[in-house]
């Protein structure tokens, strides 16, 4: 048979005592470094000291939460200066009454809506070649429909004129 498993090591085991060993160790260098840090923060910063008495485990959590390393980073010890570390800010911290930058995209946006407005402003006014053009468009339009009802009037007269003509005739030819 094989002696080892696929990685061509054989496998070691930790006996549970090492593990409440290591944990008990861990935990001693804990309580030190707490001890050491209360002795500070009396002398320190109350805020440290109050922070540290109500929240002992939310900090401990941002802590690891900003220690998790992927691969081997946490082995090797690197800084990139290139590299930008985003900050959250809190709402009391944010600034709203500062002048607010727009990206080109809505600068272009705004620009566009402001000029729409102006040549509609303009269109209404009658300035732009457009409004001109429509203005002469419709002078053309009531001309023709005030030519059409002069037409139909005088049409109208004629036959009038025409039915009244004929009614005479009638009324002299049945006189007769």
């Amino acid at each position: 048979g094989r002696k080892g498993g696929h990685k061509g090591r054989a496998r070691q085991y930790t006996s549970p005592e090492e593990i409440d060993a290591q944990l008990q160790a861990e935990k001693q260098k804990a309580r030190e470094e707490e001890e050491q840090e209360e002795g500070e923060g009396a002398t320190g910063d109350p805020k440290k000291e109050k922070k540290s008495l109500d929240s002992d485990e939310s900090d401990e959590d941002d802590d690891d939460y900003q220690q998790k390393r992927k691969g081997v980073e946490g082995l090797i010890d690197i800084e990139n200066p290139n590299r930008v570390i985003q900050t959250t800010k809190k709402v009391t911290q944010l600034d709203l009454d500062g002048p607010k930058e727009l990206s080109r995209r809505e600068r272009e946006e705004i620009e566009k809506q402001k000029a729409k407005e102006r040549y509609m402003k303009m269109h209404l006014a009658g300035k732009t070649e457009q409004a001109k053009a429509d203005l002469a468009r419709l002078a053309i339009i009531r001309k023709q429909r005030e030519e059409a009802a002069r037409k139909k009037e005088e049409e109208r007269k004629a036959k009038d004129e025409a039915a009244m003509a004929g009614k005479r005739l009638q009324s002299l030819s049945l006189n007769k």
